[in-house]
């Protein structure tokens, strides 16, 4: 017996490529390529509030400072603002907004490693509702699920960061998230915020849980914290992770959905 229906649609959304795939008997109906098209309008519209590559967003006029309150009277940067903060303090540190080098030059304020899960998060809401409907949308690697019951999961590989054409695992999710952060796109453009300097010690760090947004600030939040994140995502709860450092060698912590034989952290 054929399972439902498969559509995909892609679109360069935010500099990377941005995927919908879509299960499910409505997939060819002008009602679906609608809200397909208000996913990718909405994250354009994220875009031009918070690109830090576009001098005229809302947060390229910053210039890297603080959002004060010229700019948290829009309520999207305050709500952004709100959450860096809260990501700061739940990472220890290892995420922070505050102090980031800028693609057009100084340092100062950067959200982000924080705004694409988020922006995917609230575009996902044209399609959420959607009955009867699988949803997989994939932001650059960043990937959010959604699977009606009684189907199966999505299968989602997970790239080894130098090999490109080479899959380290695959996981199979009904739902949730996967994210991953490292050097294999952009080299080591996340920052140590405690020594100022590009990350370097973990070559990849993909997380999988529950949310995109915080499966996204973890991936970044491990890439910047190097040899101290194995123990520190060993400690997050429905979070799991798989780690590869600088040397090619591939950990997993506890929980871990996929199949991969990596050695197994712990936070003891």
């Amino acid at each position: 017996m054929s399972g439902p229906e498969r559509r995909a649609w892609v679109a360069q959304v935010m500099g990377l490529p941005v995927s919908v795939h879509l299960r499910g008997p409505l997939v060819r109906t002008p009602g679906v390529e609608d809200r397909v098209a208000r996913v990718f309008a909405e994250l354009r519209a994220a875009d031009a509030v918070f690109s830090t590559w576009r001098p005229e967003s809302v947060v390229g006029r910053l210039r890297g400072a603080p959002p004060g309150p010229a700019a948290t009277a829009d309520p999207l940067v305050r709500e952004v603002a709100g959450l860096c903060e809260t990501a700061r303090e739940r990472t220890g540190g290892w995420f922070d907004a505050r102090r980031l080098p800028l693609p057009l030059g100084g340092a100062g304020f950067d959200p982000s490693g924080l705004v694409k899960g988020w922006a995917v998060e609230r575009a996902a809401r044209h399609l959420t509702d959607l009955a009867d409907h699988d949803l997989c949308l994939n932001a650059g690697g960043d990937v959010l699920l959604r699977t009606t019951p009684g189907r199966p999961p999505w299968r989602i590989g997970i790239e080894d960061p130098d090999r490109s054409a080479r899959m380290l695992d695959v996981v199979e999710r009904a739902g949730g998230a996967v994210a991953t952060s490292g050097t294999a796109r952009r080299g080591a453009h996340i920052t140590d915020p405690r020594a100022g300097r590009p990350a370097e010690a973990l070559r990849s760090v993909t997380v999988v849980g529950p949310d995109l947004l915080w499966a996204d600030v973890y991936a970044t939040a491990a890439v910047a914290g190097g040899v101290d994140a194995p123990a520190w995502l060993a400690t997050l709860d429905g979070y799991a992770a798989l780690l590869v450092d600088a040397a090619g060698r591939v950990r997993v912590t506890p929980g871990w959905p996929g199949h991969r034989a990596g050695v197994t952290v712990s936070s003891a």
